[in-house]
């Protein structure tokens, strides 16, 4: 692997970071767990120990949430690639919502490359306190 093809991996594996808060703000259920790999695994940072398992069933979990206003805001994104074809990665999240305080947490991502480009093979959400 070139400098520049780790560094593009890099850059689009950040990028699905950004997308994923992006989409889960405007509640675009469809296009989020589209960034998932059709096996992936997803753990909210308020249910840790609770693996939701499969594309089909993300979207089932964020199609059945109550309806909300969030902002998300994530930072200290560093991606490691591993290879070629995998990646994986951290950041630190606040979540804001309008019927509570602030929530700060962090995510351990694991990404694959797949026909349709980097998707989240794994999203594991964790609180700080």
């Amino acid at each position: 692997m070139t400098e520049a093809e780790r560094l593009a991996a890099e850059w689009a594996c950040a990028k699905l970071i950004a997308l994923y808060a992006n989409l889960n703000d405007e509640a675009r259920w469809d296009e989020v767990a589209a960034l998932y790999t059709e096996s992936g695994v997803m753990t909210r940072p308020t249910a840790p120990d609770a693996p939701i398992i499969g594309r089909e069933a993300i979207l089932a979990a964020f199609k059945g949430r109550p309806p909300r206003k969030t902002r998300h805001v994530c930072s200290n994104v560093v991606i490691t690639v591993e290879s070629p074809t995998s990646a994986s990665g951290t950041s630190a999240m606040i979540l804001f919502t309008e019927n509570g305080p602030p929530l700060a947490g962090s995510f351990h991502d694991h990404f694959e490359l797949t026909a349709d480009g980097w998707r989240f093979s794994e999203r594991r959400g964790t609180l700080a306190w």
